[in-house]
């Protein structure tokens, strides 16, 4: 029986394009609208749309993002710190 193989690991870049292109596909914004430093204040995303980020970032990494970590994401790098600790409690 051969071992299983390990996820490969995301690069930051290639994590940051990844949630951001979840966020912009979420929001029905362009890829461009977005920066690795943007809020979501800034960005016009309201708390509706925070959930269906959430949601979608939930399919798209697998994961279950806690509730309390949820109520802390504000902008961008919130989520990715988030989706990043996340990704390491599974070994990914």
């Amino acid at each position: 029986m051969s071992p299983a193989l390990s996820p490969i690991p995301l690069t930051d870049d290639e994590l940051v394009a990844r949630i951001i292109a979840v966020i912009a596909a979420t929001t029905h914004k362009p890829t461009e609208a977005f920066q690795p430093d943007s809020s979501f204040e800034a960005l016009g995303i309201d708390s509706l749309d925070g959930i269906q980020i959430l949601f979608a970032l939930e399919q798209e990494f697998d994961i279950s993002i806690p509730d309390e970590q949820a109520k802390q994401i504000r902008a961008v790098p919130d989520v990715v710190a988030g989706v990043r600790q996340l990704l390491a409690a599974k070994g990914v």
